[in-house]
């Protein structure tokens, strides 16, 4: 499991007007909890760019004042005009402690509506797990190698481990392989032209027997 490491400060005060002095240094307001204790640090608003600015789950490890806090990222506040990070919720990983995370979705294999000129469409990214740190993964796999032209692979398809707990609907559609329009208005004049055939001889068929 990649980790990203973070050094960050403590922070003497929690209040409005503390946490505004610190964003005016340049610096985000960060809380640790999940813990024996919670712990208010800050740091630069880069060090947190390869944990946030990537699609890829990754680990923090916040050093403050020399302890190593190893969590994940909970919940993260953007300013509504800037974009810039206003503030960052972690949670402390605790061994044998449950926690809930958001996962990527990744694919196993080759649709084989795909190479028959489908498209393959992903509609859900990541999926909620319930696990515990020591069972946490990078990434979770759905098999799509028996997808045919119109068929989904669901939630319920993505491959976990017993330790784990999906808490996103089973029903969901995970992916689908579609009938892009000009296959299906390709389709759609070759049933027109069979069905013109057919109805030629049949017309032919009738005019014999008269």
């Amino acid at each position: 499991m990649e980790s990203v490491v973070i050094s960050a400060n403590a922070r003497p005060g929690i209040g409005k007007k503390a946490t505004k002095a610190t964003r005016k240094e340049g610096l985000v307001p960060c809380v640790i909890y999940g813990g024996e204790k919670v712990i208010h640090c800050s740091g630069p608003a880069l060090a947190f760019r390869d944990l946030i600015y990537t699609p890829a789950f990754k680990l923090a490890e916040l050093t403050v004042d020399g302890k190593v806090y190893k969590c994940v990222l909970q919940d993260i506040t953007f300013h509504p005009v800037t974009g810039d990070i206003v503030h960052i919720d972690f949670l402390e990983l605790v061994e044998g402690q449950p926690l809930k995370v958001m996962i990527p979705i990744r694919f196993k294999g080759v649709a084989p509506g795909v190479k028959t000129g489908g498209r393959l469409n992903q509609k859900v990214r990541r999926v909620k797990i319930k696990t515990t740190p020591d069972s946490l993964v990078p990434e979770l796999f759905v098999d799509i190698s028996k997808l045919k032209l119109n068929e989904s692979v669901r939630v319920s398809d993505i491959e976990v481990t017993d330790k784990m707990e999906v808490m996103t609907s089973m029903n969901i559609p995970v992916a689908s392989v579609e009938t892009p329009r000009a296959l299906r208005s390709a389709t759609a004049e070759e049933e027109e032209e069979e069905a013109a055939a057919e109805g030629a001889e049949a017309e032919g068929a009738e005019a014999a027997a008269e």
